[in-house]
């Protein structure tokens, strides 16, 4: 089922910036994650100002995981771009992970609006090779999940630095 929802140019600008680095951009300007939400009058998928993380926003040897979960709101439904460094037993990788988040806690109407416009959504985000539906903390208290994503444990040996 289709919302009708809009995407908003800036989601789509956003996403084109984080999947292709400028030649010379600084690793500390990089963007690491950030929230997409509803319009208040929910006809647009807009940026959700101020949840941006990027690396300069980060503390030395802070868990970049814990810190991306940190951004999902309690009590209400988001999506979420998120840049995810990982290493396999062969190579270094980096990925963009689409997150839905749809809290069991959040309004019944909500989650439906938020599931039917994934799609508009999902179909400006082109390239995205992993999608990540996430219904409660519990699921992504760490790491391990999203390494299920990427291959399971036999073939990632750690996430944003930090060994699995």
């Amino acid at each position: 089922m289709a919302s009708g929802v809009a995407v908003h140019d800036d989601v789509v600008n956003i996403f084109n910036a984080m999947k292709v680095r400028k030649a010379g951009e600084a690793e500390q300007d990089r963007l690491k994650a950030i929230l997409f939400r509803l319009s208040n009058d929910e006809k647009q998928i807009i940026v959700d100002e101020g949840s941006e993380l990027h690396v300069r926003d980060l503390q030395p040897g802070e868990d970049i995981f814990k810190r991306v979960v940190g951004l999902l709101p309690e009590k209400d439904c988001r999506y979420a771009l998120y840049d995810s460094s990982y290493e396999t037993k062969d190579s270094k990788k980096e990925d963009l992970v689409f997150i839905m988040w749809a809290p069991e806690n959040a309004p019944l109407k909500r989650k439906m609006i938020y599931a039917s416009s994934k799609n508009a959504l999902r179909s400006k985000l082109t390239g995205i090779k992993f999608e990540w539906q996430i219904n409660e903390m519990g699921e992504i208290k760490d790491p391990s999940t999203l390494v299920e994503k990427f291959g399971g444990k036999g073939l990632v040996v750690s996430v944003e630095g930090k060994p699995i």
